[in-house]
């Protein structure tokens, strides 16, 4: 009786499995018809995408794959009649046809059961889906820009999802010997999109998956390499972070992003001699670069700060005057650098501040109007430079509105010091 009841389950399943074989047939049909009825083409194949029987199987895949090329191909037969078509439709079509053709490639890769690998489809598949490739931008800038428009992370993950499939066709096994794919110029920009995207919707996996393409680009790649900097960040990874950061300032030695990041790590971490020895190198390479010059005046500014709190008053003094040296340098070689005027301005300031507490309060003893005197001589000297900033950026108050009123309140400036009091609602 057992043995009865087991065959019984045996037909049972082959009848299951046949039916769901049937409906993959009847589903390539429907999509075949001179009048395709693709909504229920796509019932049908949806359900043996699912279905443990058939899902499997790279004919479904394939099946899939081949209703969404039918799909857009009868979209495009609309626009060449001068009919009524959906451009939406033939972009997301042609996406779906991608990642179906993927997954059928996939499934036919894998040895039958003697050990070979028959795969038919690979052939076809593979030349539909790079004549899809101009659709797959189109769709990506489509839905990138309808994402801009509304900031619905779903249409910006869809930009993802085109842009994406492009940069993963250089990747697929499909093309390993297809010398168009190797030589896709558009690669990079696409791959740079991707990872734009991602970046926007947060998605750092993905921003570690493509920008990898772009960061050899003369164009892109400073930017593709600013994007997997800013994804090991913000994952946590922080030797990766600062490995990305040094190989960053070595390729793109001009893009300020690496040097600037890799220098504030350093220093908010008190590694000053690394930071020094990295802006050293830096310098040797390329003495008269601004930048570079002013990085270093901030991190002895830095230092400073360090040392104030360690109690080294004399080390923080030194410091401060290696700041000024290399502001000075920065000014020297390009006068419209404003934050290094500011920084200089601010530099006199604490210099001012440090002798104040050592000055004498009694003004009743000789020495204090010598020493108010000598105190002076620092605002004095921080005036210009805060000035300097104001003129060169007098949208940015950050860089001077503070410092001009203390120096104009500590020289007694009374209209300069008032106009500033009224700009900054002190």
């Amino acid at each position: 009786m057992k043995k009865v009841l087991f065959t019984a389950a045996l037909l049972l399943v082959a009848g299951f499995t046949f039916a769901q074989e049937k409906s993959v047939k009847e589903a390539k049909k429907m999509a075949s018809a001179v009048q395709p009825d693709f909504a229920k083409a796509e019932e049908l194949i949806n359900q043996a995408l699912t279905n443990p029987e058939t899902k499997d199987q790279a004919e479904t895949w394939n099946v899939a794959g081949f209703i969404q090329k039918r799909r857009s191909e009868k979209e495009m037969e609309n626009a060449y009649l001068r009919k009524p078509y959906d451009t939406l439709q033939v972009y997301n079509s042609a996406l779906n046809m991608c990642q179906y053709y993927f997954k059928c490639d996939e499934l036919a890769q894998i040895p039958n059961e003697k050990g070979k690998i028959k795969n038919k489809y690979r052939k076809a598949n593979s030349s539909a889906i790079l004549a899809e490739r101009g659709n797959l931008i189109n769709g990506g800038i489509q839905y990138y820009n309808m994402y801009l428009g509304n900031e619905n992370k779903e249409d910006g993950k869809k930009a993802l999802s085109f842009f994406g499939t492009y940069v993963d066709i250089a990747g697929n096994p499909m093309f390993a010997e297809n010398e168009a794919v190797k030589a896709d110029t558009l690669l990079p920009q696409i791959a740079y999109y991707a990872a734009m995207v991602a970046t926007r919707l947060e998605d750092y996996p993905s921003v570690l998956k493509y920008a990898p393409y772009a960061k050899e680009d003369k164009e892109v790649g400073k930017y593709a390499m600013e994007f997997i900097s800013s994804a090991l960040k913000a994952q946590g990874e922080t030797d990766k972070w600062v490995a990305s950061l040094q190989e960053g300032v070595q390729k793109y030695p001009d893009h300020q992003f690496f040097f600037g990041n890799l220098i504030d790590y350093y220093s908010n971490n008190n590694k000053y001699d690394e930071a020094m020895k990295f802006a050293d190198d830096m310098l040797a390479k390329d003495p008269n670069n601004t930048f570079y010059l002013y990085v270093k005046g901030y991190l002895y500014h830095n230092q400073y700060n360090t040392l104030k709190e360690q109690k080294k008053d004399a080390e923080a003094a030194a410091a401060l005057e290696k700041a000024i040296e290399f502001y000075q340098k920065t000014t020297e070689i390009d006068p419209n650098y404003a934050e290094a005027y500011s920084n200089l301005g601010l530099v006199y300031c604490l210099q001012a501040q440090d002798f104040s507490e050592k000055s004498t309060t009694d003004v009743n003893d000789p020495k204090y109007r010598e020493d108010q005197e000598a105190l002076k001589v620092f605002y004095e000297k921080a005036k210009p430079c805060y000035e300097k900033a104001r003129q060169l950026q007098p949208e940015r108050k950050e860089l001077w509105l503070n410092g001009l009123y203390r120096v104009y309140y500590n020289l007694q400036m009374g209209a300069e010091f008032e106009e500033i009091e009224k700009l900054g609602n002190f």
